[in-house]
């Protein structure tokens, strides 16, 4: 009886006690009071920090007082009830602007622009296929013809005799056109198609020629890509200045000997005389097939450094709306009008001119493969044009046979230096 009558005392004193402590507890897990008039009853920095440090924190409370009659309330705060906000969104999906601002930034009142889609899928999908295409298609072709023609020779031999063809200047602008291309065209593939086909091409060399078999590092193609070609975006939007100034020497510099002729329509009656031994096409000191490599050059040249000033001063330039609005006037007066888009935004000019500059490249690219190659191994002394500016004078008489007798008949060779160990003559300054 005493054991019983214990136990239940000790049950009373605990009940008692609880019933003091839980309280206290909960007491001590209320939320302190906060003022908050200065945010209207938002939760303030000092809220945060304390949630933070595990303290408890008042529920945010929203704006003091009393929300306005959402019937009467203007703009966001009212209520649309069954309208529908899909006029909203097509305009935003449109790339209209919808939103004010004010920045300067052209592009901050555009929240949405579909075209960005389809820049993007057309820049990662058929601009990328069609260069290889175009770049593997050439190669092939050379490769084939360099089987079956093989290099085209001088036939009659070398007379031991040479000729100047270009001066300094014309060589000078002649290699930094060159050389600036070259690189542009490298570093341009590389921004391209470098994620696509460079870095797979990196990670299986270094999976296939590390000695340490199984410790290949998995990010080691797209780390050493990105270090290359961070210095390969500076050198394509430096470079690109080295172009197009030698761009406009060349231009000047052979402007009027590359006006088409119609010995230029004969020499590609004859395929130039590359495809059949023995059978050169008469050609003045610029052939056909030269005539067509200047124009190339200048044409799409002039077209790419366009689109180039336009990527390199972003939304400052608007080409394509204007150009579009000319087309659509020549089509429509030849009887086949195009209706092409003429209000351009600041973001679709860029999309354009990004999309041409690829296209212009690529064909440009395509052509200069094929002159390096009969500049180079293809023809035998065609080289020496461009590498010390003389030519043999057999070669100039095959190829260039109405430019030699020009000058000859004019009496504008002369012995240059008749202490060399080939005699060497040169055009008159004044040809």
């Amino acid at each position: 009886m005493k054991i019983l009558l214990k136990k239940f005392c000790a049950l009373l004193l605990v009940a008692m006690v609880g019933s003091i402590a839980v309280p206290a507890i909960a007491q001590d897990n209320e939320a302190p009071a906060t003022n908050r008039e200065a945010t209207g009853g938002a939760q303030t920095l000092e809220d945060i920090l304390a949630r933070q440090r595990g303290e408890v924190v008042p529920l945010d409370q929203g704006q003091a007082g009393p929300l306005p009659n959402p019937e009467s309330a203007p703009g966001a705060l009212g209520t649309r009830g069954g309208a529908s906000d899909s006029s909203l969104w097509r305009a935003l999906r449109q790339g209209q602007d919808v939103v004010t601002s004010s920045s300067r930034d052209p592009l901050a009142t555009i929240l949405v622009q579909s075209e960005g889609e389809e820049w993007l899928a057309t820049r990662q999908g058929p601009l990328v296929k069609y260069t290889g295409y175009a770049f593997g298609g050439m190669l092939l072709f050379l490769l084939a013809f360099y089987l079956l023609r093989g290099r085209i020779q001088i036939e009659s031999g070398r007379a031991g005799v040479r000729i100047k063809r270009f001066g300094f200047i014309e060589r000078l602008a002649h290699w930094m056109l060159a050389i600036s291309f070259i690189i542009l065209a490298v570093t341009g593939f590389g921004l391209l198609a470098g994620r696509d086909i460079i870095v797979p091409i990196i990670d299986w060399a270094n999976a296939t020629f590390t000695h340490q078999a199984g410790t290949v590092d998995p990010n080691y193609g797209k780390e050493a890509f990105a270090n290359v070609i961070v210095a390969g975006k500076w050198a394509h939007n430096n470079l690109s200045w080295a172009f197009m100034i030698a761009l406009v020497m060349i231009f000047i510099l052979w402007f009027f000997r590359n006006i088409p002729t119609w010995t230029d329509v004969k020499w590609f009656a004859k395929g130039g005389g590359l495809f059949t031994k023995g059978a050169h096409a008469p050609a003045k000191k610029f052939n056909g097939g030269q005539k067509l490599i200047f124009w190339s050059v200048i044409l799409m040249g002039g077209s790419i450094s366009a689109s180039g000033l336009m990527l390199l001063s972003p939304y400052e330039l608007t080409l394509f709306g204007p150009t579009f609005e000319k087309l659509n006037t020549v089509t429509a007066a030849v009887g086949y009008p195009q209706n092409l888009a003429v209000e351009t935004t600041p973001l679709q000019e860029q999309q354009y001119a990004q999309t041409w500059h690829v296209i212009m490249s690529i064909i440009l690219t395509t052509i200069i493969i094929a002159h390096i190659y009969i500049g180079s191994v293809g023809m035998q002394g065609a080289f020496a044009a461009m590498g010390s500016g003389k030519v043999d004078l057999n070669w100039a008489k095959e190829h260039h046979n109405l430019w030699v007798n020009q000058l000859d008949d004019r009496g504008d060779l002369i012995n240059a230096d008749s202490h060399d160990e080939e005699p060497i003559y040169v055009a008159n300054p004044a040809e």
